[in-house]
């Protein structure tokens, strides 16, 4: 019985040696040491353009229609744009209208702000030396109330918007 008792002993500490080697190669192996240093930035955006829009149907005193754009994007991945919306900044509180017909107000005309049913739009990027694009429809986005006089009929309106990612 001593016999077996010192050969199971012995058996067990050979065991308990070998784990021990394998979790110490382990541990070495995973736990080393080292150091490092790395950096990382970002580009810079360049700006977007939308090409002149065209109104879907005439636009008449009380009436409203949906404009038709392109989204170019020179950025070579793509931009997301979560609405357009009027830029008030530039013309007459964000409108202008052709030279002949001057005395048309366009304090007649608003456009409504659009987020594509709050999902947004995501303009492809470049390929290669080509901007991604995307049309995009605003739909019913330009009115214009009663009071839009006969100054403006044939009037040819320039709409400024802007585009918020």
């Amino acid at each position: 019985m001593d016999a077996l008792l010192g050969r199971t002993l012995t058996v067990l500490l050979l065991l308990g040696v070998l784990a021990l080697a394998v979790v110490g190669s382990a541990n070495a192996f995973w736990s080393s040491p080292g150091s490092g240093s790395g950096g990382g930035g970002t580009g810079t955006t360049v700006a977007m353009t939308l090409s002149p829009g065209s109104p879907t149907t005439f636009l008449a005193p009380g009436g409203q229609t949906s404009v038709v754009l392109t989204v170019s994007n020179p950025n070579p991945s793509p931009v997301f744009v979560s609405s357009f919306g009027l830029d008030t900044a530039q013309g007459t509180g964000g409108f202008s209208v052709d030279a002949g017909h001057s005395a048309c107000d366009v304090a007649a005309l608003s456009v409504t702000t659009q987020t594509n049913d709050g999902g947004g739009w995501t303009v492809p990027g470049k390929v290669g030396a080509v901007a991604g694009t995307l049309p995009v429809t605003l739909t019913n986005a330009l009115s214009m109330n009663t009071a839009g006089a006969n100054a403006c009929q044939a009037a040819i309106f320039t709409v400024y918007l802007a585009a918020s990612s």
